[in-house]
């Protein structure tokens, strides 16, 4: 569990375990009950349809955060590990000597593969105003923070994120120290194709 002055955040696991702590998979579906995206559903559907399954078969963990003020859930994140291709050829030669040292160097397209930390999701509740208790950079730097100890314990150094391509969004994550290196096409909740932009930044 991660704590700071304003904000608790929670494993969704230890909602999952075996119920020691008191918690338990019902209390974890009326937390999530509480929580709404009409902004972008995508980001809803997964942490109330997805979120745990994920979680239980290791695809990712859902993070939640909540005020430490009153326990009201204000928004969550999900992380995980995944492979990742990086053009080399935007980034400066710091940049291309620190991906060196956790990647492979495919030398006839200047692409590294590497494994990196995904940040999968980033919302916000805007149930009864709770989005308004958090900004998008304090719930980013959350989520950046709980990386940084997973770094800690076994390394590595990039994240990486995803985001649909409208300008305000990739001016928040370049604000940030994210750098685009690629696009992916992926659905919608609606089964559309559409395109997002990968982004990363070193720890």
């Amino acid at each position: 569990m991660q704590e700071t002055s304003k904000y608790t955040v929670f494993n969704i696991r230890e909602y999952l375990g075996d119920g020691s702590h008191g918690l338990g998979e019902d209390t974890l579906h009326q937390v999530l009950s509480e929580f709404s995206c009409k902004i972008n559903p995508d980001v809803e559907r997964f942490i109330k349809k997805q979120s745990i399954e994920f979680a239980k078969k290791q695809q990712s963990v859902t993070y939640l955060v909540f005020s430490t003020e009153d326990a009201e859930l204000v928004g969550y994140f999900a992380l995980t590990i995944k492979p990742i291709t990086v053009n080399a050829e935007p980034f400066s030669n710091t940049i291309k000597r620190k991906l060196s040292r956790v990647s492979t160097l495919n030398e006839q397209d200047q692409t590294y593969n590497l494994a990196a930390y995904l940040i999968a999701q980033l919302g916000k509740n805007y149930n009864n105003g709770a989005n308004e208790r958090i900004s998008g950079k304090e719930l980013l730097g959350l989520a950046i923070r709980q990386i940084q100890q997973l770094q800690y314990l076994a390394g590595g150094m990039v994240i990486f994120l995803e985001a649909a391509d409208e300008e305000r969004l990739l001016s928040f994550y370049r604000a940030n120290g994210f750098q685009r290196f690629d696009t992916r096409l992926t659905d919608s909740s609606k089964g559309e194709p559409h395109e997002l932009i990968q982004l990363l930044k070193l720890l």
